[in-house]
């Protein structure tokens, strides 16, 4: 019976591809982002952030260490500095002078961080982030005001979510602290 089922030419094959998937999967090393093993959320809480230069910059600085601390604010002592610097640009998306209605826009923040190591200023990570936030433009003055400043809020907030992971994997890399032992 068993040499019966190595001869049917379809079987075959399904049975080296999973026993090859199998042994794919018990290779593969995943673990959680956060996980205490490597002590990336006690490493997040030890951030801190260059003063905002504007209003949206600030934005992204508040919810990023809103993200980092879970709500504790900047640390006393921190461990590590991210000199961040974020840019936003408004835009039509048409350029109709003669439409009347809500015109679609698009909000454009581009948020470039360094990640540094205080205790030996040593650069763990650098990179640059883009959100882009559609809107509905308005002709009244005040609404598209209004509306481009809601989309700078959203983009912001969004870039914050994108930068703080980039941060935890860098963190997540970085060895652990010695410990030692004190009488």
């Amino acid at each position: 019976m068993s040499s019966e089922f190595f001869r049917r030419p379809s079987l075959l094959p399904k049975l080296v591809m999973m026993v090859g998937a199998a042994a794919l999967l018990s290779a593969c090393q995943v673990r959680p982002l956060y996980s205490e093993a490597a002590g990336t959320g006690a490493k997040l809480a030890d951030i801190a952030f260059t003063p905002a230069d504007d209003r949206v910059e600030q934005v992204v600085r508040n919810r990023l260490i809103f993200l980092t601390s879970g709500g504790e604010g900047e640390p006393r002592l921190p461990q590590y500095q991210v000199a961040l610097n974020v840019v936003a640009a408004y835009s039509d998306i048409l350029d109709d002078e003669d439409a009347v209605g809500l015109q679609p826009g698009r909000v454009v923040v581009t948020g470039t961080y360094t990640l540094t190591r205080i205790k030996d200023a040593s650069v763990l990570k650098t990179g640059s982030r883009r959100v882009t936030a559609l809107l509905d433009v308005s002709s009244q003055e005040f609404a598209e005001l209004r509306a481009v400043r809601d989309a700078e809020e959203r983009a912001g907030r969004e870039l914050a979510e994108f930068i703080r992971a980039d941060l935890a994997i860098a963190l997540a890399e970085e060895p652990q602290p010695q410990v030692t032992w004190q009488k």
